[in-house]
């Protein structure tokens, strides 16, 4: 997860806090805790973590403050559902694929996308500058050099960055850092460098998203981006085992 971080631009702090908070993430992510389930108690956590009282309850405020847990009075602290889990959050997001995200998570994440880079590529279309427009074509290019799952990751991540910048709208920009973490992780496992022709016809398929924004086709920026990422999740669920 360390190098999802480095790619998406985000290292991970290495204090006491931030490692507590790690561990019970991914734990509660992971199903260790169920939702609904009260938490071991302070004195066991502290006693699990070897940390002091603060740094403990640092790491559950957080934790609540991402959604995740719920703490009452007499009765202990909660993990909440998932549906009431902030997965916007880099950390929620990192924790899924620290501890393995299953077929259905990854669905999600496409789903997700498609809500938003569609729309995204169409204004990238409309609203993009001549720069802007060369910078798309080259990282297309570039996905299609790559040799490592690392390379293809950081030169993916950085066409859809490049896209979200292009559509001039701050909020499609902010929404693409937001889901950074997952993207990148999702890069990596749909990584094609292993076979050459599906690695062209990856980096070719990225191409026609750059050449639709070129030339300011919004309705096939839209279908373009849709295949791509319809593609990246069919790798990602056949590595996965799953159809």
């Amino acid at each position: 997860m360390d190098l999802i971080a480095s790619i998406a631009g985000r290292v991970p702090s290495r204090n006491l806090h931030s490692l507590v908070l790690w561990q019970l993430g991914v734990a509660i992510v992971r199903g260790d805790f169920a939702e609904g389930a009260i938490l071991p108690s302070d004195m066991e956590l502290l006693a699990k973590f070897s940390v002091s009282r603060t740094v403990l309850r640092e790491a559950l405020k957080t934790l609540a403050a991402k959604g995740m847990i719920e703490a009452r009075a007499r009765i202990g602290t909660r993990v909440l559902p998932r549906a009431r889990w902030n997965l916007f959050d880099a950390d929620v997001l990192a924790w899924h694929f620290e501890a393995g995200p299953n077929v259905d998570f990854l669905r999600s994440v496409a789903e997700v996308r498609i809500g938003i880079e569609l729309e995204s590529a169409a204004l990238a279309a409309e609203r993009r500058s001549d720069e802007q427009a060369a910078q798309l074509v080259a990282l297309a290019g570039a996905m299609g050099d790559a040799t490592t799952a690392e390379e293809f990751a950081r030169a993916d991540l950085a066409f859809h960055r490049a896209v979200a910048e292009a559509s001039n709208n701050p909020f499609m920009a902010s929404i693409s850092t937001l889901v950074e973490v997952a993207l990148t992780a999702v890069f990596t496992i749909s990584s094609p460098v292993s076979d050459k022709m599906k690695l062209a016809e990856t980096a070719a398929a990225h191409g026609a998203i750059a050449e639709a924004i070129r030339v300011r086709d919004a309705a096939a920026a839209r279908d373009t981006m849709r295949a791509v990422i319809s593609d990246g999740f069919a790798r990602s669920a056949e590595r996965m085992g799953a159809k």
